[in-house]
């Protein structure tokens, strides 16, 4: 299969050049597309409107990915975690999150990580590859097709994807081609037609990259602060060495998003390191002048780092002076902690 194409890894538009580049007319690859990311589709013998001809030259030249048989893991509040094993034996980790008015799919953009945060599972893997473009679309449709899959009446939320999150494993914007293109074929209407505004790309300030996905992609953002000095953060996130928090907050200010959008500032609490009320008024000082929320997560403690959360009272503490700094303060509730689910715990073997 290795001297075929994945028609999985093209846009739209990659199908049109692809199909044209073969004596087709562009038309065909809208009609391919409208075949792709349908539940169940994995031979083009079912693309029943193509001529078995070109059904057959693209049997022979192409072939449609597919993620089967996933390792599952369900945890008790309903999340469930995917492991895929990929062609050369490693193992990517995806999240569904269930609520009910909504589903939540976490995806990977890595395998690994190569930003080395001090409090985050994945990032004791190392980075070891990108994904494609296949590999990172091929994630949706596998957590779409296990919720069809199931009886109705057993699920939490709706029978479908309804918001897709870019905070599994590694640094989205390190991977930034192929997380394009696969935000180009999930918003597509004939690709999995997930409206961009359910879709958030997380990154921890890969600063030079930040201009670029904004102009070309108009999904959230969310930004991994973590602290409010270089010190604490330089300690926490290697990345700030290379790009500092006033080079991070000033490629926010100018980064080009839609009127009324925010940027959300991830902030972990890690106890006796950033949590403290200082630690509070200045972060509200500095995000001032940048639309955004700020969403404080409570760090999900593992035997293998040696940081602890802190308790509810000063999560609330921190969260009063944000508040009544006029921002929108949310505190995320970990889920799948009981499963390695949650924010920061995803992390596998290879081969």
């Amino acid at each position: 299969m290795s001297d075929k194409i994945d028609l999985k890894n093209f846009t739209e538009k990659a199908l049109v050049d692809y199909v044209e580049g073969i004596g087709q007319s562009s038309f065909r690859a809208k009609q391919i597309m409208g075949w792709l990311y349908r539940p169940n589709i994995k031979e083009f013998s079912q693309m029943s409107d193509l001529a078995k001809v070109f059904r057959a030259h693209l049997d022979e030249h192409a072939y449609i990915s597919t993620f089967t048989e996933p390792i599952l893991e369900k945890a008790s509040d309903g999340c469930v975690k995917f492991g895929f094993r990929l062609f050369d034996g490693h193992i990517l980790e995806s999240v569904l999150i269930p609520e009910p008015d909504r589903n939540t799919l976490c995806i990977s953009s890595q395998v690994g990580c190569a930003m080395g945060c001090t409090f985050c599972l994945t990032g004791t893997m190392g980075f070891i590859r990108n994904l494609t473009v296949a590999e990172i679309v091929n994630q949706v449709c596998a957590a779409r097709d296990y919720l069809l899959e199931q009886p109705k009446e057993e699920l939490i939320g709706p029978d479908r994807i309804t918001n897709v999150v870019y905070m599994g494993m590694g640094e989205p914007l390190n991977n930034l081609d192929n997380v394009l293109d696969s935000l180009s074929i999930l918003t597509n209407h004939k690709g999995l037609d997930v409206a961009a505004r359910r879709i958030t790309v997380s990154t921890c300030g890969i600063v030079p990259k930040l201009k670029e996905l904004g102009e070309n992609s108009t999904v959230n953002l969310a930004v991994s602060l973590h602290a409010i000095t270089d010190s604490v953060r330089s300690s926490l996130m290697p990345v700030n060495k290379r790009y500092n928090i006033e080079e991070l907050l000033e490629a926010c200010r100018t980064y080009p998003m839609q009127k009324r959008k925010r940027i959300m500032f991830e902030y972990t609490l890690l106890k006796g390191i950033n949590d403290s009320d200082m630690d509070a008024r200045i972060l509200s000082r500095k995000l001032q002048d940048i639309p955004c929320k700020i969403n404080l997560l409570s760090y999900n403690e593992c035997s293998a780092l040696p940081y602890k959360s802190p308790d509810k009272e000063r999560i609330l503490a921190f969260q009063k002076i944000l508040l009544e700094a006029h921002y929108t303060v949310f505190i995320r509730s970990s889920r799948g902690t009981d499963i390695s689910a949650a924010c920061g715990q995803l992390a596998t073997g290879t081969k």
